[in-house]
C-alpha cells in the first residue's frame, strides 16, 4: 500500500539543520500519523505521499513548508511581575504558558533582565531548513474511528483505553 491521504504511516525519522547534529528523532517506535491531516510539517508530508513501506528517503522542508519563517512580532518583552515571584527565569528555557482561551503556547525565553524578560512566541526551529533522513515502517488504511478523532490509535498513537 502506497502513502495516501486517510493512511496511517509509521515512520522512523531523524532530523537536523544541515550540519548533521540529530535535534529530534523518533525513539523505539515509529511516529504515527494520519497522512494529509497536517499532523506533520507540510513539507515532509508532501514528500512522502506515494512511498510504500521499507521506502528510505531523505527530505530537505524549507522553512516556508516547516515551522515558518520567524516573526519578529513574536519575540517580545514581559515585565517580570507576569512570572510566578518564586520562578526565576533563564535563557533558554522552554515553556508553555496559557493563552487568554485556555490554549497552551510554547515560547522560549530569550533574555533576562531587571525588569522584563524577553521571549519568543515562534516555534524553536521557524526559520531552519530541516534535514529528514526517513523510513517508511508502515501504511494501512485508516480505521473509521481514527479518521473521526482525527488521530491514530494504538501503538504508537493515541490510546483511549
Amino acid at each position: 500500500m502506497k502513502i495516501a491521504n486517510g493512511t496511517v504511516v509509521e515512520l522512523d525519522y531523524s532530523l537536523h539543520l544541515g550540519d548533521g547534529k540529530i535535534v529530534d528523532q523518533s525513539e523505539g517506535e515509529p511516529l504515527s500519523y494520519i497522512h494529509g491531516e497536517g499532523h506533520i510539517v507540510p513539507g515532509l508530508e508532501q514528500a512522502l505521499g506515494g512511498l510504500e513501506v521499507g521506502a528510505k528517503k531523505q527530505v530537505v522542508v524549507a522553512p516556508a513548508d516547516g515551522y515558518g519563517e520567524h516573526d519578529a512580532a513574536g519575540v517580545q518583552e514581559v515585565a517580570r511581575e507576569a512570572f510566578p515571584a518564586d520562578f526565576q527565569p533563564q535563557e533558554g528555557m522552554q515553556l508553555v504558558a496559557e493563552s487568554p482561551d485556555g490554549q497552551p503556547v510554547q515560547f522560549v525565553v530569550k533574555q533576562v533582565g531587571l525588569q522584563t524578560v524577553t521571549v519568543d512566541f515562534n516555534h524553536p526551529l521557524a526559520g531552519k531548513t530541516l534535514h529528514f533522513d526517513v523510513t517508511v515502517r508502515g501504511v494501512r488504511q485508516a480505521t473509521d474511528e481514527e479518521k473521526e478523532h482525527g488521530h491514530v490509535h494504538g501503538p504508537g498513537g493515541h490510546d483511549h483505553g
